[in-house]
């Protein structure tokens, strides 16, 4: 699976969906869409992501190394849902997105 930026990286630079500013906006072709957001309403980092029609997650950080690091995991984390999903039913589907949230809180 393959990474690139969303809507051409149009979108860097832009208010994100938690008030900061778009620092990376990735998407995978597959279904899936992550972004790193500096200077939101809630926290100094927020990172928002989500599997078309399945879920959407957002986690807050108080630093760029530790939103940068969970970044990478998190987009790990995604392709290995996506690469599930064809395999569940609608209800393991459900256990697959509640997994990736716990596994990032």
């Amino acid at each position: 699976m393959a990474w690139h930026a969303f809507s051409d990286g149009t979108t860097i630079g832009t208010r994100g969906s938690e008030g900061g500013i778009i620092v990376l906006d990735e998407e995978l072709r597959e279904g899936a869409r992550i972004a790193l957001e500096e200077g939101g309403r809630i926290a100094p980092w927020s990172i928002t992501c989500g599997v078309y029609w399945l879920m959407f997650h957002t986690r807050f950080f108080g630093d760029r190394l530790t939103a940068e690091a969970e970044y990478a995991s998190m987009k790990s984390g995604l392709e290995a849902l996506i690469s599930q999903l064809n395999q569940a039913d609608l209800a393991g589907q459900g256990r697959l997105a509640s997994d990736f949230v716990d596994r990032f809180p």
